[in-house]
């Protein structure tokens, strides 16, 4: 956002010595507001404008001995000094001249007669006078030719740091789009100040006038450089502020650079446009953004796409091109033909009509939902891919205004988590149906692919233990996944906590065991896709109503294809106390890892403690190697959670402890298959195998594993990759 303030520091007018010859000089009353060629003024006379709102004469500033021709409100308790001649020249002895001379010039003269301070013109006039006018401004002006045109020099074309009501301010707010400025998120109606705007042929005015004529007010430039517009209050004798301009660091012009988009409510505010990245990524890191973003494909002119941002502050309009009757179809096509044209949107949203496009870098962008306007930019055709796969998908696809709406403008109070992919928020599409919107956080671990992954998947996935994907949104940068809201949370809120865990019996954590697995077994066996979920952990299995587990985040969840058992990757991502040894040191997962998870998670539930950073008094085992002893020692009941004592079934706790520990097993090849661990679960009559010492048996193992071991490595001619190990 731009604002422009003239603000002279020092006078570097120079003129050639000027010979006064002894004149008869007219002095002038204290009241007048006017001086002409014959007049002056003396230190200690002043001008006082007609109205007695303003007095121009001399001054000093506090602790000093420096006199300055200056202007002031008159009628004020405290001295308030808008506008200073000779700010940077001072005079140095109480005799400052101010006068009128040919051709038409205000000049302030010291004791000597030399030229301390001039004004300028660029015409000349016979009987050139100089006023002060009621609204603060000093003009020189013919004495016969009172037309605003036709002033020879203005004191409102020469602010110093304060702007008077009547004098232009510049500061960019955005086009006019046919109901307010599209950069003014506050403009709403105002008890003080009238707001106008005309726009013909002939001019194009925006005013703000106060509506009370007696209301003093003025608009300054601070030392810090926050401009503000400060009211006087008879009731306190001072000023208040009004308004602070930049109201926040998104004010800033240009602060995020060309194709940059500030956001207050991010951490840092600036980021890419989507499809864009940073073009100086080490000045981003060090929260320089001004080199701004450059595109990741490259415009082809022919056959490049539009993606519409909605929400926003357009950008700089300086460099564009406007049309007021196309429609906004006619716009993109006149746009698209253009192979300079780099965005479009509507110019009048009143009316529906108009058009307004850019041509080159786009600049000072930022978000302003909900009172931001659409923009659609151009594209490479190749980036708009993944966004026709997913709406290939026949997903629902919800509007960005309707769950904004849903959820308060994600507001804080509607927030009800957080994770890897972002903030989780709770929203009532109407009174029978409520939503959670999962939004893509600009710092999130996980981002745009993962994104793309997990509508394609679970799109394609349905089953009572999987939680249901309602749709999506994606508009401009904004990726939202809409779900089903879940009473009652995830698993974690209740089994990890002291007060909660008691709330849930034995029967109810059994049947959360079943429903687990059967889901589980979908993602592997059942389902049309063979799914690995790859983060399967308590925070991630959600709560209905009635305790029914759903599996949820499929974010990092990989498809294997045709007879595909196993995969390797090079960047290993999950959660340290869930994943599998040799996913974690290895990258390499297959569905035994989820069954590896699986077991974790029944000992979880069984025990109500966390695996990882658990702690025991005689030992350092982790949670599976505490179980593991336990076991052995034909002890395994006393891992059970104590407040299950009244409730559970000793048959079904001990099955679950042992085709826990089978599901932990270090070796991928000793742990069940998914398919027979809900019969293990449920079959009582069954013998299970004695399981074998897990992995990760000391606590701390999986991550100091992880990070000592020696990466996987994969090279080929030119190139090197080394495993990247993101734990959750």
């Amino acid at each position: 956002m731009k604002t422009t303030f003239q603000m002279d520091s020092s006078w570097k007018c120079f003129f050639p010595l000027l010979i006064i010859f002894p004149l008869i000089l007219q002095l002038i009353s204290a009241a007048s507001d006017t001086i002409n060629a014959t007049q002056s003024i003396r230190d200690g006379e002043t001008l006082v404008s007609s109205g007695g709102r303003f007095e121009l004469g001399f001054f000093s500033p506090e602790n000093s001995s420096n006199r300055y021709l200056g202007l002031w409100f008159k009628n004020l308790t405290v001295t308030t000094i808008v506008w200073v001649a000779n700010r940077g020249v001072p005079l140095t002895k109480h005799r400052g001249i101010l006068r009128v001379i040919e051709p038409g010039l205000l000049v302030l003269l010291n004791d000597t007669n030399g030229i301390v301070w001039s004004s300028n013109t660029s015409r000349a006039v016979q009987n050139p006078m100089a006023q002060l006018l009621d609204d603060g401004n000093i003009v020189v002006r013919d004495v016969d030719d009172e037309s605003p045109e036709n002033f020879l020099w203005q004191s409102f074309d020469h602010p110093t740091d304060t702007y008077l009501p009547g004098g232009d301010v510049v500061y960019r707010i955005g086009p006019w789009n046919g109901i307010r400025f599209s950069g003014t998120p506050n403009a709403r109606e105002d008890p003080t100040y009238r707001l106008s705007f005309v726009m013909n042929e002939t001019e194009v005015t925006y005013r703000e006038d106060t509506i009370d004529k007696s209301v003093v007010s003025r608009f300054t430039v601070n030392p810090n450089g926050v401009a503000q517009r400060l009211t006087w209050v008879d009731r306190t004798q001072g000023w208040v502020t009004y308004m602070n301009m930049p109201a926040d660091i998104c004010d800033t012009y240009k602060l995020c650079g060309a194709y940059g988009r500030c956001n207050i409510a991010n951490s840092p505010s600036c980021g890419c446009l989507e499809r864009f990245v940073p073009k100086d990524p080490q000045a981003w890191v060090g929260a320089d953004w001004s080199n701004g973003c450059i595109r990741r494909a490259n415009l082809s002119c022919q056959g490049d796409v539009f993606l519409r941002y909605s929400g926003i502050k357009l950008p700089d309009s300086r460099n564009s091109w406007y049309n007021t009757s196309m429609t906004l179809d006619e716009c993109r096509t006149h746009c698209s033909r253009n192979c300079s044209c780099t965005a479009y949107t509507q110019l009048n949203i009143s009316s529906g009509s108009g058009c307004l496009f850019w041509l080159g870098d786009l600049v000072d962008i930022r978000s302003l939902s909900p009172d931001g306007q659409d923009i659609y930019i151009r594209m490479a055709s190749s980036e708009s891919a993944a966004e026709r796969k997913i709406e290939d998908l026949e997903l629902p696809l919800f509007k960005l205004s309707m769950i904004t709406a849903a959820t308060n403008n994600f507001s804080s109070g509607n927030m009800i988590g957080e994770g890897g992919f972002g903030p989780v928020y709770k929203g009532n599409l109407s009174a029978q149906q409520e939503i959670a919107v999962k939004r893509l956080s600009k710092t999130s671990t996980q981002g745009l692919e993962e994104f793309k992954n997990e509508v394609i998947l679970i799109a394609k996935l349905q089953h009572r233990n999987l939680v249901r994907l309602l749709g999506c949104c994606i508009e401009g940068d904004e990726r939202l996944l809409i779900y089903e809201y879940m009473q009652n949370g995830s698993l974690d809120y209740f089994v990890f906590d002291e007060s909660r865990r008691k709330l849930l019996t034995w029967p109810e954590r059994f049947n959360i065991i079943m429903g687990i697995a059967r889901g589980l077994l979908y993602l592997h066996h059942d389902s049309r896709l063979r799914i690995i979920h790859r983060d399967l952990k308590t925070s991630n299995i959600l709560l209905d109503a009635n305790l029914n587990p759903k599996i949820s985040d499929f974010g990092l969840a990989r498809m294997l294809g045709g007879d595909q058992i196993t995969d390797r990757t090079k960047r290993v991502v999950g959660t340290y106390g869930y994943m599998a040894p040799e996913y974690a040191i290895h990258g390499k997962f297959s569905v035994k890892s989820d069954v590896f998870s699986m077991g974790v998670l029944l000992l979880e539930i069984v025990s109500g403690k966390r695996n990882r950073g658990f702690n025991y008094s005689n030992h350092h085992h982790s949670l599976l190697g505490h179980a593991w002893l336990l076991w052995q020692e034909n002890k395994d009941l006393e891992l059970m959670d104590e407040c299950l004592n009244e409730t559970f079934v000793e048959s079904q706790v001990k099955r679950c402890i042992q085709v826990g520990l089978l599901c932990v097993q270090r070796f991928p090849e000793d742990r069940p298959v998914m398919s027979s661990v809900p019969f293990m679960l449920g079959s009582e009559g069954v013998v299970l195998p004695q399981p074998k010492e897990p992995g990760f048996f000391m606590e701390g193992s999986c991550s100091n594993t992880a990070e000592n071991h020696t990466p996987y490595i994969e090279s080929n001619q030119g190139s090197i990759t080394i495993t990247e190990l993101e734990a959750r």
